[in-house]
């Protein structure tokens, strides 16, 4: 029996709401009856043993109200349980950390009475996304007034709904309480200091975490970059001898960035539980679809699509879809150098203010025009693999980052290797950066920062004058707030965020030697950069679901792989420096040979230097050893007592 709220409800909800569930306005209601029965009945009877009372809307004049919104919660017991079904790990009594379990609940440093406080806001809602997500069909054959909706046993119940448009959204809510507390301690004032990593951690989870942890640590690393490149800029970078010097520090710099974060990164998922947290089971994406069969693994009945299928689509769709977009990346260039060559030949003719700020407008042209592609080619490259039909979601990712890194590696650099080993121009290669670099963040912060920010205004502002008009002055706050963060823009995850972290860091380590002035400019980027997404994440985005991460995923190989074609770029710029060509002045093959020897050496010096700096810091590789034994030795405890 669904239990209906009315807005005179002093008491809007018998438990403490966590997550939105929000169905189409016109779900049958049996089909409605069938869901919140499934989501309420017992584990052993293949329920999700939550709780969940229906929201309901006052009528407004203007629009009639979706009816059909839930809140789900739980009980403490039913959310500690299923700490230990998710594998949560928390800090035990002696300091190490382990996996969660009921049994030895109070054997956790932080469980203290009846565990009230043992769980975050962001690992219980985690917890009921996994029971959700793990809800599964029995022997139903469809979903109720739904014959053509198929079910098939042991497939998830709430992907299937999602991926046919009968649930709209889940999502957690936001504890204002928890929030104001973190928006005061991390954006709310200026500081130049560390941000609240475990307060992130805390209210977002840790994926989200490690990604403003490493744009924290990235932009701290870019101040020797920016603290060289200020007076060698104001003294030295006319005079391309010197810049030799600032390329082999910018090599020897982008080797340790990267292994020093791989510590950093390892140092941080410890803390949080989840450096030795393992893997859990991927269930298939809402959007995979295939004839039915049988999963090998699971033994489960599910749709089976062939992987010579998907390997087709890729090879003879995608490949030569993303080959075209990358001919016409390299048409657009060249259409740019025409009008580069045009506005210098009429500043050539006619030098003056005007003409000389006409040198810049190209330049200027071609940025909005590389990011308006870059956005464009995301659309295409999302449909493209989510058309591939991958089955894990995993694997999806890979898929589209590999599309997207491909495409916007050449679009954005693609004019500067022209310029610095085709044209050898080291004037316009530094000019070219310069302009690219700065149009680019100013860019990025409007459509990531200003425009969210005041489409997110308007959308408040609508729904509290729709509140104050409905209720006059009583106070509804979690009616109100879940109309508003039902109405707010979906976080779709850190990609976007790694993808503009990616691309600076490619525009510092590629060619900032010719402008020593890029790593000043991408730290005061990463300084705003903070507080902007700190405010997205706060009050322009619904909260997303905690995601538990290791590290920072494919993106630390996306990054080294720059860091490798950065060795073979600077190389490259020393040898053209010159400095260099005055050694070998009649000698062009022993030049080539002896930067190539360099950059092979340079290489070598890398891969050891990688091999030599432990990825995991000693202290944490003795504790996980240490886990590691006593699990062990309680496994053989256990057998010993079985009699086996």
């Amino acid at each position: 029996m669904q239990l209906g709220l009315s807005v005179s409800d002093s008491d809007v909800s018998s438990f403490t709401p966590l997550v939105v569930l929000e169905l189409a306005d016109d779900t049958k209601a049996e089909a409605i009856t069938w869901l919140l029965n499934r989501i309420r009945d017992k584990q052993q009877n293949g329920g999700a043993e939550l709780l969940v009372n229906q929201l309901l809307f006052p009528a407004q004049d203007d629009q009639k109200p979706n009816p059909n919104v839930f809140l789900v919660g739980s009980t403490l017991q039913r959310l500690l349980n299923g700490a230990e079904d998710v594998g949560l790990f928390k800090e035990f009594q002696d300091g190490t950390m382990r996996g969660f379990t009921y049994a030895n609940r109070e054997s956790f440093k932080d469980f203290n009475g009846d565990g009230e406080g043992v769980l975050s806001d962001a690992e219980c809602q985690y917890i009921i996304k996994h029971e959700l997500d793990t809800l599964r069909a029995k022997n139903e054959e469809h979903v109720p007034g739904y014959p053509k909706l198929k079910l098939y046993p042991g497939k998830s119940v709430v992907r299937r709904l999602q991926s046919k448009g009968v649930l709209i959204q889940y999502f957690p809510l936001h504890n204002k309480e928890d929030l104001k507390r973190l928006s005061f301690s991390w954006y709310k004032k200026f500081k130049l200091s560390f941000q609240p990593l475990d307060d992130i951690r805390h209210y977002f989870g840790e994926g989200l975490a490690l990604y403003f942890g490493f744009l924290e640590y990235f932009t701290f690393a870019l101040v020797p970059m920016a603290l060289i490149g200020i007076p060698y800029y104001l003294f030295d970078w006319e005079d391309y001898d010197k810049y030799v010097l600032f390329a082999v520090f910018n090599l020897v710099w982008s080797t340790v960035f990267l292994e020093v974060w791989k510590r950093c990164s390892a140092t941080l998922a410890y803390g949080w539980g989840t450096l030795s947290r393992k893997k859990a089971f991927e269930e298939p994406r809402a959007g995979f679809h295939g004839a039915l069969g049988f999963n090998p693994v699971t033994g489960r009945e599910e749709p089976v699509y062939p992987s010579s299928k998907r390997q087709l689509r890729i090879y003879l769709v995608s490949v030569p879809f993303v080959l075209l977009c990358l001919y016409l990346s390299f048409y657009v260039m060249m259409v740019y150098f025409d009008m580069e060559f045009w506005a210098i030949n009429i500043y050539n003719e006619n030098p003056d203010i005007a003409t000389s700020i006409l040198l810049f407008v190209p330049s200027i042209i071609y940025a909005v025009v590389i990011e308006i592609m870059n956005l464009l080619y995301r659309f295409a490259a999302e449909f493209l693999t989510d058309w591939e039909n991958h089955r894990l979601e995993s694997s999806f990712q890979n898929h589209l980052v590999l599309k997207v890194l491909v495409f916007n590696f050449v679009n954005c650099f693609a004019s500067l290797f022209y310029i610095a080993f085709v044209m050898q121009d080291m004037v316009l290669l530094r000019q070219s950066l310069a302009t690219l670099l700065i149009t680019s963040q100013i860019l990025n912060q409007v459509m990531e920062a200003f425009l969210p920010y005041w489409l997110q205004r308007r959308r408040n502002k609508k729904v509290h004058k729709r509140m104050r008009r409905l209720m006059g002055d009583k106070e509804l706050p979690l009616l109100g707030q879940v109309q508003l963060e039902t109405e707010m823009n979906t976080y779709l995850g850190t990609f976007d965020d790694y993808l503009e972290q990616f691309l600076l860091f490619g525009y510092v380590s590629l060619f900032s030697c010719v402008y020593p002035l890029a790593a000043v400019l991408v730290v005061l980027n990463n300084i705003t950069e903070v507080y902007s997404d700190a405010f997205k994440m706060c009050h322009v985005f619904k909260r997303p679901f905690s995601e538990p991460a290791t590290n920072i995923g494919v993106w630390q190989l996306a990054f080294e792989t720059m860091s490798i074609i950065a060795v073979v770029t600077n190389c490259a710029l020393i040898g053209l420096s010159p400095q260099m060509k005055a050694y070998f002045p009649e000698s062009d093959t022993q030049l080539i040979l002896i930067v190539v020897t360099i950059e092979h050496v340079l290489l070598a010096f890398k891969f050891i230097l990688a091999f030599v700096i432990p990825d995991v810091p000693k202290h944490i590789q003795v504790n996980l050893a240490k886990l590691e034994f006593d699990s062990l030795e309680a496994l053989k405890k256990r057998r010993r007592a079985l009699g086996r």
